[in-house]
């Protein structure tokens, strides 16, 4: 686990336009939540925050994941990622200890959208990584921008949170966003055979803080279908 501080050369972050909907129960197999839908004034795009309904413990900075939108692995339960199994993982800590979840709409394919992403595993099919995949597409390695979800989080109160995430890269941008991460708790899930190619990517390429439990993946791998 890694901590943060917010900005210290005073500069107040810039306001992003958002606007928020009703407040409304969302009973789920993981327990009750209460959900939120935001909307993104300059794209469009709509978001939700899926919260505990009882706060953390006094003291405790609450749990938040921004969570990337993955139809394929969020819905389709897909084993080509680790997406649906962290929603889940999050979801399940986030009910437990209290806390938020953003669900990020637009996100799709780390910002390229499903159909560029679609045109990627079939790149990766050839023996391209996931970065690789993207470049050869003309496409940058990770298009997604977090201004819309660290103005939720600031209206929200939340600008002092642990942050489930493996990923460096979202506690830097949330820390540019003046939302201070004490704790960057990971969300690690185990490998599997049709991931661990992926999974590698993201950590070596990517730097996220991932340990993979290589061996136990690799006995099983279909090489076809790695990423």
């Amino acid at each position: 686990m890694t901590t943060s501080t917010a900005p210290s050369n005073g500069a107040r972050p810039h306001r992003h336009p958002v606007s928020a909907g009703p407040i409304v129960k969302l009973p789920t197999a993981f327990g009750e939540f209460v959900a939120q839908a935001w909307v993104d004034e300059e794209t469009g795009s709509e978001h939700l925050a899926v919260s505990a309904p009882q706060p953390p413990a006094d003291g405790v900075a609450p749990l938040v994941r921004l969570h990337s939108e993955c139809l394929t692995g969020d819905v389709f339960g897909s084993y080509r990622c680790d997406c649906g199994e962290q929603l889940a993982y999050a979801l399940g800590r986030i009910r437990e200890e209290g806390g938020t979840l953003l669900y990020l709409r637009g996100h799709e394919g780390r910002g390229i959208g499903l159909a560029n992403k679609i045109k990627a595993y079939a790149l990766q099919e050839a023996g391209f990584d996931t970065v690789e995949a993207n470049e050869q597409l003309g496409l940058p390695v990770d298009a997604r921008s977090y201004h819309a979800a660290a103005q939720i989080l600031a209206e929200m109160g939340l600008t002092r949170i642990r942050l489930l995430s493996n990923n460096p890269d979202k506690q830097n941008r949330l820390a540019q966003a003046g939302v201070h991460v004490v704790e960057m708790v990971r969300t690690e899930v185990p490998s599997r055979a049709e991931n661990i190619r992926y999974l590698q990517t993201k950590k070596e390429r990517m730097a996220h803080l991932l340990t993979l439990d290589v061996q136990a993946a690799l006995p099983t791998v279909r090489h076809s279908d790695n990423d």
